[in-house]
Parts: C-alpha cells; sequence; structure tokens
C-alpha cells in the first residue's frame, strides 16, 4: 500500500475502520454514560479510535517495508504510546471520588497516535482521525450532555473501582 498515495478504496476501508471503532467505543461510553461513571461516551470513543489507529499504523508500515529486517515500527509505536500513557496518567485528577481530566488523557492520547500516522506519511488518514476526533470533542461532548440530562432520573450503579476511590485516611 503506498502511504502516501494510496487508493481511494484503500482510504475508504481505513476510514471505515476508525469510524466502527468510534463507534463501537461510542456504544461502550453511552453504557457508562448511563451507569453514572466518570469516563463516558467520548473517552471510550477516542482510545477505542486510537487502538484502531495505531493497528492500522502498524500494519501499513510492516507492509510497506517487508524487506527490512532491523526496522521495527512496533516497538517504536509502543514506545511512543508508553511515554504518553505517564503523560496521561498525570492529567488525571482524582478529587475524592471524582476523577477530573479522562477526555483530556484520551484526547492527547489519540493525538500521540495521529503524530505517530503523520510521522508514517499516512497524511489523509491522520487528517481524517483528527476530524473525528474534533466531532468526539464537540459534537459528542453536546451529545453527552443532553444523554445525562436525559437520564438524570436513572440511579448509578453502585460504584466501580475503576472510577470511585476509596476514602483515605490520614496517617
Amino acid at each position: 500500500m503506498d502511504l502516501l498515495f494510496g487508493s481511494l478504496q484503500q482510504y475508504q476501508v481505513i476510514f471505515l475502520q476508525l469510524v466502527l471503532a468510534l463507534l463501537l467505543g461510542l456504544a461502550l461510553g453511552v453504557q457508562r454514560t448511563l451507569s453514572g461513571k466518570n469516563a463516558g461516551m467520548r473517552t471510550y470513543s477516542l482510545v477505542s479510535m486510537g487502538c484502531a489507529l495505531l493497528v492500522i499504523i502498524a500494519q501499513t508500515v510492516i507492509a510497506s517495508y517487508p524487506s527490512k529486517t532491523n526496522f521495527d515500527p512496533l516497538s517504536l509505536a509502543g514506545s511512543a504510546m508508553q511515554g504518553i500513557g505517564f503523560l496521561g496518567a498525570g492529567l488525571i485528577i482524582f478529587h475524592g471520588t471524582k476523577v477530573n481530566g479522562l477526555t483530556t488523557a484520551a484526547g492527547i492520547w489519540i493525538s500521540a497516535v495521529i503524530g505517530l500516522s503523520v510521522g508514517y506519511n499516512m497524511y489523509a488518514v491522520a487528517i481524517f482521525a483528527t476530524i473525528l476526533t474534533l466531532l468526539v470533542f464537540t459534537i459528542l461532548h453536546i451529545f453527552e450532555q443532553k444523554v445525562r440530562v436525559l437520564y438524570s432520573h436513572v440511579e448509578p450503579e453502585e460504584s466501580d473501582s475503576d472510577t470511585e476511590m476509596p476514602s483515605m485516611r490520614k496517617m
């Protein structure tokens, strides 16, 4: 696959993969939002789409350089994502049992994956993923707020360990 000027059909498949990953993450996020969890539709959408984009990038680059024995795009991308994980963890703030910064951390994470795709000369894919991410940050944010208002009468499920922090005793 030509990374820079791939055929329209090749890019259509990639774009559909990204949309599918976004929608699947969205489905999970809707459930979590309705359950009163902090990580909602935008967070799950971004993480799902970001992982799909990372795999697409790795597969495309490996297929483009089959004879390179010393070239390992997976370890390069993995190292980059490991560093971004530390950055994202620093953005997540706990206030008692409330968690803030999850969507920001997911946004930082997907921006790193978009950067990887640009680095691998997958410009059209990076632009498309950026557009989808901006839609998540804007349109999906509005939709998420409406869902929260519509279902505000629904009692949240008992707290999970992933969003509810136990109270800490002072020593």
